[in-house]
């Protein structure tokens, strides 16, 4: 059974206080819980609406108007339900005692990144010559 973990409503990780620790982890996976439950409201809004909207619009150009709007609703729940994926990844890193590591440095990835984008599998540092290899590989 896990312990909770007393959090004041206005901590913030410092950089003076150990890495990942019981209370930079609870951070971070309520951060993580809570954009994913935003995420989650999100959608099911977007079903109840796509499931009340199915009507039979006469004019042309506002039938057209409507699925462009659907498509692109569309199109943004399926960015998020990708990202609710990468989310699940990170909440499981957290888990296993390995989130705010690099993956490919093992290096801690620092904690204003990891408050940016607490998705976040890479130190800045390795993100950034990850994407000049890919830049340079798409190039070819």
């Amino acid at each position: 059974m896990k312990v909770e973990v007393f959090l004041p409503e206005d901590y913030r990780p410092a950089e003076d206080e150990p890495f990942m620790n019981e209370r930079q982890v609870e951070y971070f996976r309520r951060k993580l819980n809570t954009w994913k439950e935003d995420l989650l409201a999100g959608s099911r809004d977007t079903v109840a609406g796509l499931q009340d909207g199915t009507r039979n619009i006469p004019d042309v150009a506002d039938r057209a108007s409507e699925e462009t709007d659907r498509a692109l609703e569309l199109r943004t729940r399926d960015r998020q339900r990708k990202l609710i994926a990468k989310i699940d990844a990170a909440l499981r890193r957290i888990e296993e005692g390995e989130y705010g590591y690099c993956e490919d440095t093992g290096e801690p990835i620092s904690l204003k990144r990891l408050d940016a984008r607490p998705i976040a599998t890479m130190s800045l540092e390795a993100q950034e010559r990850h994407e000049r290899r890919e830049k340079v590989h798409r190039d070819d």
